[in-house]
């Protein structure tokens, strides 16, 4: 720090001893255990359950060359140490001639060591690196290997990535098969547990991407066992995931297209359906790895699908004179799950969030389009729904630009940017030190706008309770001024417009009542950023903001709780008989300015929760806010039912 604020005259000697001496050479696993974050993503929960999908993907990896039909993952009763066990061909174990030791025990302690570096041993995998398995191993402290092959038991100890033991031959053994045991270690992971439900999940998927595999989870903590398996692939995958976000599909059949090209090294399953729903919702998936971020197999599919569609079009007149269907007429309401296999697949990281193999995308839109073609030629009726489906979304669309375009006819202008008449605005234009706080009410809008501090927060009031994105098609959407308030004030357009370097502000804050309605606005509001701007979610620019309910006072002491639970920790710590004053506030309207600046806006003492969709945890998301938001009122009335009995703070 010295050598940053001293003057150039007066460096000290650490500054400038940069020699050889400085080079550090880590060697072995020591670069995972000192930057864990570049092989596992982080050290938050979605790290901590990237070890569990990397042994879990070893073991499908044998599944997808057909070496494998059963695996079993059992997470043990400290919810710390989980174990998957496979029946394919077993880890090898003799001596690997270049180190000198057990095989095993160089793909357990050496990065990039594997079979999956050519494509002998493996046609096809989601682990490429070689990194899987010794990353694992080096972020637990403590791992236990065991394989059945050659007619015996083998097994090897490790802790923090060093062996413990060697490779130990045990008994006889029939059949062949490995077991990684393992658990994460606390020096490294803030959360130490895992969650069966989203491990749950992840093998359900897996099952449904591999037709015929058995995958056993085993829960010691919660007592239960449950196996997956689904003979139906992608296609029963695609039906489950209408069912669980209420879907009506606008014809009752389903595309689905099976194909297995060895001359092309392109294994390629695809279900999709078009619904009444009004966004698009595709799973892709590379050699059985969840491709969040989409990538050159999605942009192959999303190309064959607008072909087929345009085709179906033409040959039967059905573009009417002034009708531009694009391609986002053609993609709203389509639900699509899509699992290539490719031998060498290029992915963004070592997370394999996105695959960016440019030649994948001309191979899966030439296997899909004429397949597609021929169903819809084949199938009339489909066809027509599709057709019928698209010139709705046109329609709507136009619809939407119309509306658009009157409304910013009407609305003040502010250089060449539409801004919402109600929106007070604030000084800077730097966007990442500016915020918008989204505030319930005309009247705590009018105290946010006093008390806050103008140079870089600005504040938008808003009416009542915002229209239900969950039930609402775009162009209602569009329609309702709140919502539209919002669009405009963010000047970054939402859906398919959405962009991001337009967007004026660093933070966007959620401001409502700490009370029942005031909860209800902030998720209606989650709802349609959820919806209609996934890009703020993803990229970390929405917060709630915590105002308190309650002020206590004890003598000259002031205290702020923010619920009932941090009045009663408040209370605790207070001697028995002391004398509070304690005020409850009703809104924040009620809330002087320079009160709300000081507990609520200033940005040296507020607090703010950021919202955040971790990627394993979407499936999950998506279908909360399908069965809490959405229009099928049953699975509200289920949970009503079911966690009646467990509430204990009822606003009423």
């Amino acid at each position: 720090m010295n050598a940053l604020t001293s003057s150039p005259g007066s460096r000290s000697a650490a500054s400038t001893n940069y020699t050889s001496e400085s080079i550090t050479v880590l060697e072995g696993l020591e670069p995972v255990r000192k930057r864990p974050g570049m092989y596992i993503g982080g050290l938050d929960k979605a790290g901590l359950h990237h070890l569990c999908w990397e042994i879990v993907d070893n073991a499908i990896d044998e599944v997808m060359n057909g070496h494998a039909s059963r695996i079993v993952v059992e997470l043990e009763a400290d919810g710390r140490t989980l174990s998957v066990s496979d029946n394919g061909r077993g880890i090898p174990v003799d001596l690997h001639a270049k180190t000198g030791k057990s095989a095993l025990e160089v793909i357990f302690t050496t990065l990039h060591a594997g079979g999956k570096f050519d494509n002998n041993a493996y046609k096809v995998a989601g682990g490429l690196h070689g990194v899987g398995a010794s990353v694992v191993n080096a972020l637990s402290e403590r791992l236990e290997v065991k394989v059945k092959r050659d007619g015996f038991h083998f097994s090897q100890t490790y802790q923090r990535g060093k062996p413990t033991s060697e490779v130990v031959k045990g008994e006889p053994a029939r059949g062949t098969g490995t077991t990684v045991r393992f658990t994460p270690d606390r020096e490294i992971f803030h959360d130490q547990v895992f969650d069966p439900v989203l491990i749950g999940e992840r093998l359900d998927i897996k099952a449904y991407l591999n037709k015929g595999l058995s995958i056993q989870f085993v829960d010691r903590k919660a007592g239960t066992q449950v196996e997956y398996r689904h003979d139906g692939g992608v296609a029963d995958f695609l039906n489950e995931i209408h069912r669980r976000r209420n879907d009506v599909k606008v014809a009752p059949t389903v595309f689905v297209l099976e194909r297995d090209d060895p001359r092309e090294g392109l294994r390629l399953h695809l279900a999709l359906a078009w619904t009444e729903a009004t966004d698009e919702h595709v799973l892709s998936f590379v050699n059985t790895i969840p491709t969040r971020d989409g990538g050159t197999h999605e942009q192959g599919m999303r190309e064959a699908v607008s072909k087929a569609v345009r085709k179906f079009f033409a040959d039967h007149d059905l573009l009417k004179k002034g009708m531009e269907i694009k391609g986002e007429d053609i993609r709203e309401g389509l639900t699509a799950v899509l699992s290539v296999n490719i031998a060498e697949p290029q992915f963004q990281g070592q997370t394999k969030g996105r695959l960016n193999n440019p030649e994948v995308r001309a191979l899966v839109e030439s296997a899909i389009r004429p397949r597609l073609e021929d169903f819809f030629h084949k199938n009339k009726s489909v066809g027509e729904a599709v057709a019928e489906r698209v010139i709705q979304a046109w329609r709507a669309r136009e619809a939407s630009r119309a509306a658009a375009n009157q409304a910013r006819r009407k609305s003040p202008v502010v250089g060449r940017l539409t801004l919402p008449g109600k929106l007070h605005d604030c000084d800077s234009s730097k966007v990442e030190e500016s915020e918008l706080f989204l505030v319930e009410g005309d009247s705590a809008g009018g105290s946010a706008k006093q008390g806050r501090d103008r140079r870089i927060q600005a504040i938008l009031p808003l009416k009542g309770k915002v229209l239900n994105a969950e039930q609402a098609g775009r162009a209602k959407v569009l329609d309702n001024k709140e919502l539209s308030d919002i669009v405009s004030a963010l000047g970054c357009g939402m859906d398919d417009q959405y962009d991001p370097s337009r967007l004026r502000y660093g933070k966007i804050i959620l401001l409502t009542d700490a009370d029942s309605d005031g909860h209800h606005i902030a998720t209606l509001l989650l709802t349609f950023f959820y919806r209609h701007l996934p890009g703020l979610l993803n990229e970390g620019r929405v917060f709630l903001a915590c105002p308190p309910l309650y002020k206590i006072t004890h003598g000259q002491d002031t205290y702020w709780a923010a619920d009932e639970a941090a009045k009663a920790a408040i209370l605790a710590k207070l001697p028995k008989n002391a004398k509070i004053t304690m005020t409850r506030f009703k809104g924040l309207g009620e809330m002087p300015a320079k009160l709300l600046f000081e507990t609520t806006l200033d940005p040296a003492r507020r607090r703010l929760l950021k919202v955040v969709v971790p990627d394993e945890d979407r499936h999950y998301v998506d279908s909360t806010i399908t069965d809490l938001m959405g229009k099928d009122p049953e699975p509200r009335f289920r949970f009503i039912m079911e966690e009646a009995y467990n509430a204990r703070d009822i606003d009423i």
